[in-house]
């Protein structure tokens, strides 16, 4: 009788670590939760190379091993942070099973690089992610998020982001040639007499507390002259001169200048030049009322070294808020103006407006003319009825042009022309 029970005994001791070696080799062989993939579309962002050709819209995927707990995978431990101002983009986050939808609120724009962050992420079994940081940058060369238009001229004058396209007739004698870099592809040329392209609605361009403007241009100098032989000035363009906003260059290239309507706080508008002669006088030296800087070219050729038969990039900014206009050339700031220093009514601008008659001036954006033809304003004029090839009709190249409705930043400016420039 003994016996048997030390027997049995013996068989409960075996059971017992039978069952104690099992217990151990499941906790052993347990899964460790880890990510498997992190995809936009097709394009891997969890490489040894961080891509540079993600979307400016991007549905990004994470893939997991194990099931997500949907509660951790939130915006305070998912993030994706811009790279030159450290803006946090605002995402859109859905757990299904094993993945996590991340889709960025807003165009990321182009060129730029982000940092995405995962940190906090837990299974469904409460097994917490190692933190992961990847960074990738998007296609193309750098455009800040937020234009509202975009013409690049390749073989077409289409808006490549919204729809602000010509009208049916409203291209005139517009020519494509290659533009400034390969890069860029063509560029419009526009022949100095007669070319014009008219785009409809350009209002919704103009009626904004915060704007930009920004293009390539090329002026053509040789055979440019008005009915005495004399240098003829540049109306690059306009909508409906200044009761929008134009943009145009002297023929003696001593001077360049954005005019434009704005909104004063009292509901009435009023027009205000933002023009640069490379003085370097301001405001601060004795210079005028208002300009808070002003680049000082004397020495190195003036506005004409660069503005005369060669390429510029050219960005004109308001900030309805602080009530900023700046002119950048080349990525660099030329000209500054301050509304709230000016001792008339446009210490009262709140943004731009549009305030055509549609008699006098028409509601069409004219790329090589400072109105459309429907316009009767200078009609008369030798200098500014289209219909004279001696007026002051645009000759040269025309390239990458784009409106924001946003005032873009210096650095923002000068990534765009780095990023760009032959």
């Amino acid at each position: 009788m003994k016996r048997k029970i030390v027997s049995f005994t013996s068989m409960m001791i075996i059971t017992a670590l039978f069952i104690g070696v099992v217990s151990c080799k499941k906790d052993e062989e347990k899964t460790t939760f880890n990510l498997t993939s992190l995809k936009s579309g097709s394009i891997d962002m969890n490489g040894a190379t961080a891509p540079d050709n993600i979307p400016a819209e991007p549905t990004i995927v994470a893939t997991f091993n194990l099931d997500v707990k949907a509660s951790t995978a939130n915006d305070n431990n998912i993030t994706i942070t811009r790279n030159y101002d450290n803006a946090a983009i605002p995402l859109t986050i859905t757990v299904s099973g094993a993945s996590i939808t991340i889709v960025p609120d807003e165009n990321l724009g182009n060129g730029a690089l982000f940092e995405l962050k995962m940190t906090g992420i837990q299974s469904a079994d409460d097994q917490s992610l190692t933190a992961i940081t990847r960074s990738f940058t998007t296609e193309g060369t750098f455009v800040p998020a937020g234009q509202i238009a975009f013409w690049n001229f390749d073989d077409n004058v289409n808006d490549q982001v919204g729809s602000f396209n010509p009208s049916a007739d409203g291209i005139v004698d517009l020519t494509y040639e290659n533009s400034f870099t390969t890069d860029a592809g063509k560029c419009g040329f526009f022949n100095g007499t007669t070319t014009i392209v008219e785009i409809p609605n350009g209002d919704q361009l103009t009626n904004t507390a915060d704007f930009t403007l920004a293009f390539w241009v090329k002026t053509k100098s040789e055979g440019h002259v008005n009915e005495n032989g004399d240098p003829k000035g540049h109306f690059v363009l306009g909508l409906g001169a200044f009761h929008g906003f134009q943009f145009e260059i002297q023929g003696s290239y001593t001077e360049c200048k954005l005019a434009a309507m704005y909104e004063l706080d009292n509901g009435t508008t009023a027009s205000q030049d933002l023009w640069f002669n490379g003085s370097g006088e301001y405001n601060a030296n004795g210079g005028y009322v208002g300009w808070t800087f002003c680049k000082d070219l004397t020495s190195s050729g003036g506005v004409e070294a660069l503005l005369k038969d060669t390429w510029a990039h050219v960005v004109c900014t308001y900030n309805g808020a602080t009530k900023i206009g700046t002119m950048y050339i080349n990525g660099e700031k030329m000209k500054e103006q301050d509304f709230n220093l000016y001792d008339n009514q446009m210490a009262n601008a709140v943004g731009l407006k549009w305030d055509g008659d549609g008699v006098e001036v028409v509601n069409e954006l004219a790329l090589g003319f400072i109105q459309s033809r429907a316009g009767t304003l200078w009609d008369n004029e030798s200098w500014g009825g289209y219909d004279f090839p001696t007026a002051n009709h645009f000759g040269g190249w025309l390239d990458n042009m784009r409106v924001f409705h946003k005032a873009l930043t210096a650095q923002e400016v000068d990534l765009m022309y780095s990023s760009e420039k032959p």
